[in-house]
């Protein structure tokens, strides 16, 4: 009997080493440590991993720890609340866990542009996130315009109400990545009036990254990227869970619906969502209402989701759907009323078209020069352990399809039709963790297809795209330092065969003809075959001086190759009124961005200050074409022609945040953000020429925003949240501008003044509704942005009181209600 027992002994410790230890599940609550009330979606990440999960509404969560990675910890986070890491006991399942509310700048968690789930205050790269409630209290015309009011840094150049293009620290169009789901977005992003082909209602979180994220995404993020987070369904919560979405804005009679289902069971888990917007033109007290400028948008989405306890697969399917008025700002000449285009060619004068009826004016019909997009997506996004480290990869299918109206003779007839099919992929490895250092390898790219179909104006050919790029990138942490650096190389092939395009006799249109032998057929688009290669660099460094202050500097090499239209175009886009004429001797932008960031977390306060230095190699930009006189070279149509140039330039400028929020005043904050940046043409012939050359074009001007807000929670079991805020905004004037052959004028400062109040009612445990009511511009404050496209659309050199082109959207009264069952 002695001898069994002192074999077993023996054989105990080697079981102990041969059995591999079990998953353990845990679960629990988190909750409010000042109020103790549940804190529904908070994201809860297990250590040095990418697993995680996300409360439900009641704050309750369960997660599986792999057998692979105890003795484990949870990192729970959530926008307005202290991060906590909690260490998990192997004798323990479930946990309540407390938070405290912060005020000010928060340490949330961020996913984009690094290779694991980061905090902010331990990344060395400027990166600003806005939170889901930050989202749904926000009553803005599209999602780009919401993430404006909430990242400072970050602008857009707009074309009315639904069209606003992402611009970070001075640079835009191809050169802000915008991401969804993680998933290039790819729909024709070279025009000025395309915008941003997603659901807004759908938007749950986003990330702001400022400054080259070319490590990560490969050409085209050299400004940085702008990631939009959709809502996914909880893991494990079997419960069908939703919101309906309601709003109305009085200045252009937007209405809106969206809503969103959510299902999840044992390891599998679904979502169904969707919207539809509608607006007529907006109005200000310049110009009464603006012709053209509404727009009808529909959108659908579908998610399945597969999990294990190794990790995730998920398949995504979305739609979308839009008819975007297409303004041009024509107008009679004595009235100063909006006319409309209903002849074509040389028996159009711009100056002699009839003037728009008020009852077309206040319609929701629009007109029959319009632009109808639609996006489709199919994409499929996996994560998986393997071994101590962890694998993703995703595959993405898009199709864009954009037609441009602009034949007032011949409505249905298409005068740009382009069809891009885009496949992009990604994988990414994630080393195990060794000497406090996270390695991670990867490769990505995307394979494109871009066809004009039956379309009488063609501004860039045919073409066919390949895009590939690997990357290491590493980050050591130890003590109060966490220090990151990366290299990527990255090749594109660019290719298109001839192009020939010839006048209708029947119709007078060009069209596309395919035989060399045609008579008078023009060579539009001669045949090329390019490569274009870079390089991308990134070192930065964080130090946690204390508890309450860290300081950052980051320098990265960014690399863009030139975009289709700024390579290759040679016609007309019918919705910008632009006349594209491209330059094939272009080579690859380059950036050299240096960033210096100060953060301080404080009870009663909080800051930050943020400045950069962006030294840009072959900068492309647009200039107007004028004649000798120095009019500008237009069509009948008044269409303007720009070319593309190319030169040296720099950016430099700051962000500053201060919130002050007393903790003996509860519910209380005093918040402030500035954000400026200036532009130079660094191009010897421009040397202190100043307007003439010196300063780049759409560079946003000094921007600050401050409000004030008094939250008051917990005013009765049914009334549990009211929030008022007082907002203002000011413009500077912008007095550096590229005035050379008339491209832009000077802009003058302006301050708009906003109030909302946000009520939140809870009906039942699970039933809740937020209630908001919104004016923007309460004083009707007039106001043209430099960023305005609709600013240059003009006829005339002579207007009443110097009002030239168009103006900005007057008062705006906005209702807004979420109702979470």
């Amino acid at each position: 009997m002695n001898k069994i027992y002192l074999f077993a002994i023996i054989l105990m410790p080697l079981i102990s080493i041969q059995l591999p230890a079990l998953a353990q599940t845990v679960n629990g609550e988190i909750r409010d440590a000042e109020t103790q009330q549940p804190i529904g979606f908070c994201n809860i990440v297990i250590v040095k991993s990418t697993i995680g999960a996300i409360t439900n509404r009641e704050g309750k969560f369960e997660i599986t720890i792999p057998q692979n990675i105890p003795p484990a910890k949870l990192a729970v986070s959530i926008v307005g609340y202290v991060a906590d890491t909690i260490e998990l006991n192997a004798a323990k399942f479930t946990y309540q866990i407390l938070l405290q509310p912060t005020r000010g700048i928060l340490n949330e968690v961020v996913v984009t542009g690094v290779s694991k789930a980061t905090r902010v205050r331990e990344n060395p790269v400027a990166i600003v996130t806005i939170s889901a409630k930050a989202i749904e209290q926000s009553a803005e015309n599209n999602i780009i315009d919401v993430l404006v009011k909430n990242a400072p840094g970050l602008n857009a150049v707009k074309t009315g109400p639904n069209i606003s293009k992402p611009f970070i620290r001075g640079l835009g169009h191809n050169r802000v990545l915008t991401l969804y789901d993680g998933i290039r977005q790819e729909g024709q992003q070279w025009g000025d009036e395309h915008g941003i082909e997603v659901d807004a209602y759908n938007i749950s979180r986003a990330e702001v990254v400022k400054g080259p994220a070319s490590i990560m995404y490969g050409s085209d993020a050299v400004a940085g990227v702008v990631s939009l987070l959709p809502a996914m369904p909880a893991n494990k919560d079997e419960n069908i869970q939703g919101k309906y979405f309601i709003e109305y804005q009085a200045n252009n009679g937007l209405a809106g619906n969206g809503i969103r289902l959510t299902f999840s069971k044992n390891h599998w888990a679904y979502a169904l969502r969707g919207s539809y917007r509608i607006a007529k033109n907006y109005t200000n007290n310049i110009d009464g209402r603006v012709y053209n400028t509404g727009f009808k948008e529909t959108n659908a989405s579908a998610t399945v989701q597969h999990f294990s306890k190794g990790g995730y697969s998920n398949l995504n399917l979305t739609l979308y759907d839009n008819l975007q008025g297409i303004p041009d700002g024509s107008r009679d000449s004595l009235t100063r009323k909006f006319t409309k285009q209903i002849d074509e060619g040389d028996n159009d004068d711009i100056k002699d078209r009839p003037i728009v009826s008020d009852e077309a004016l206040n319609s929701y019909r629009l007109s029959a020069l319009h632009q109808h997009i639609q996006h489709y997506r199919v994409y499929s996004n996996n994560h998986y352990q393997t071994g101590n480290g962890d694998i993703d990869f995703t595959l993405a299918l898009q199709q864009n399809i954009r037609r441009e109206y602009n034949h007032p003779t011949v409505p249905q007839q298409a005068g740009m039709y382009v069809r891009l099919n885009t496949l992009n992929y990604g994988f990414r490895y994630n080393a195990s963790s060794f000497l406090n250092t996270e390695i991670s390898v990867g490769i990505n790219g995307m394979y494109q297809n871009n066809q004009s179909k039956n379309a009488t104006n063609f501004p860039i050919p045919d073409y066919s795209l390949f895009d590939a790029g690997s990357y290491i990138f590493a980050k050591w942490k130890q003590n109060k330092w966490v220090i990151s650096a990366g290299a990527r190389y990255d090749l594109r092939f660019l290719q298109s065969g001839d192009f020939y395009t010839k006048k209708d006799t029947v119709t007078g249109f060009a069209k596309r003809v395919f035989s060399t032998g045609i008579a008078d057929a023009y060579l539009q688009f001669p045949a090329f075959t390019k490569t274009f290669h870079g390089t991308s660099l990134s070192m930065g460094a964080t130090y946690q001086a204390n508890e309450h202050l860290n300081v950052k500097a980051n320098v990265a090499r960014g690399y863009k190759a030139p975009g289709i239209t700024e390579f290759a175009s040679n016609g007309l886009d019918p919705g910008a009124h632009i006349i594209y004429l491209g330059n094939r001797n272009f080579v690859p932008e380059f950036s050299l961005q240096e960033d210096i960031g100060v953060d301080i977390y404080y009870k009663d306060f909080s800051a930050s200050a943020s400045i950069f230095n962006n030294n840009m190699q072959h900068y492309i930009y647009l200039s107007e074409l004028t004649d000798a006189t120095g009019n500008a070279i237009t069509d009948a149509q008044g269409n303007k022609t720009f070319q593309y140039q190319q030169a040296a330039a720099q950016l430099y400028g700051m962000e500053m945040l201060l919130n002050i929020h007393p903790a003996i005043l509860k519910g209380f904050s005093f918040d402030n953000s500035l954000s400026v940046v200036y532009g130079y043409n660094r191009k010897k012939a421009y040397k202190n020429a100043g307007l003439n050359g010196e300063f780049l074009p759409l560079i946003p001007p000094l921007k600050v925003l401050t409000s004030i807000n008094q939250n008051i929670k917990k005013i009765s079991k049914t009334l549990e949240e009211i929030n008022v805020k007082i907002e203002a905004e000011y413009s500077g004037a912008q007095n550096r501008y590229l005035a050379l052959n008339n491209t832009e004028t000077a802009t003058p400062a302006y301050t708009l003044f906003n109030i909302s109040t946000n009520t939140k009612i809870n009906f039942s445990k699970s039933n809740t509704v937020l209630f908001q009511v919104q004016v923007n511009n309460i004083f009707e404050k007039t106001n043209q942005s430099n960023l305005s496209r609709l600013k240059y659309f003009e006829y005339y050199t002579q207007a009443p009181y110097n009002h030239f082109g168009m103006y900005n959207m007057g008062r705006n009264i906005c209702v807004k209600a979420i109702l979470s069952f």
